[in-house]
């Protein structure tokens, strides 16, 4: 969990439509944004884009608690999506959701692997590492939401896979798959065998098949 404070400065908005958002992005600078849920009607609103290009250069960002000044009245959001441009960094459109101190949300944290390079499937096996998902969904109150999650590869050995199960969640912190059953739970990585390593194992079989 990352303790570091956002604060985002916004402004409310009347127009909407795509010639209106490229001229806030155009001529002031500034991106398109809407706020919802709660018991508040949507918002449309804009950032400054620079404040904001500023805040996604750090990933806590993105599952964090947000303080969203709008016009001056606070507000606790958490960002919820983002439209990009496929090719550039530029931001066309920012999403936040109104999140309250006592109530659970649900939230994708990013997955961190730890000890690929030596884990005993690697370094001692000659196995490279699949990574089969890169985020987690997971419950839990805004307070507690995990900056990320370390998947630690150190003692996996090749053919074996880690499962959302085998990872150590903080405290206060569920995994939404694992709340439906174990039958949900999913893979998260595995070692595998080099092509050249199987082809290598299948030669050997073959010659002693011979003999």
């Amino acid at each position: 969990m990352s303790t570091e404070d956002f604060k985002l400065d916004a402004q409310a908005r009347d127009d909407s439509g795509k010639g209106a958002s490229r001229r806030l992005r155009r001529e002031a600078g500034l991106v398109p944004a809407i706020v919802y849920g709660g018991k508040k009607k949507p918002q449309n609103i804009s950032v400054e884009y620079k404040e904001l290009i500023k805040h996604l250069e750090n990933e806590a960002f993105y599952s964090h608690i947000i303080e969203l000044n709008i016009d001056g009245k606070s507000e606790d959001v958490i960002l919820k999506d983002l439209q990009r441009h496929p090719s550039k960094v530029e931001i066309y459109h920012a999403d936040f959701f109104r999140v309250s101190k006592t109530k659970k949300l649900k939230m994708n944290v990013p997955l961190h692997f730890i000890n690929e390079d030596t884990s005993v499937g690697v370094k001692q096996q000659g196995g490279i590492v699949n990574h089969l998902i890169t985020e987690l969904e997971v419950s839990c109150l805004p307070a507690n939401i995990p900056e990320f999650i370390e998947v630690d590869l150190a003692e996996v050995e090749v053919g074996q896979t880690v499962h959302i199960s085998d990872l150590t969640l903080p405290k206060g912190v569920e995994s939404v798959a694992l709340s439906h059953g174990a039958d949900h739970d999913q893979s998260v990585a595995a070692i595998i065998k080099t092509r050249g390593a199987a082809e290598d194992e299948a030669g050997d079989s073959e010659e002693e098949a011979g003999e």
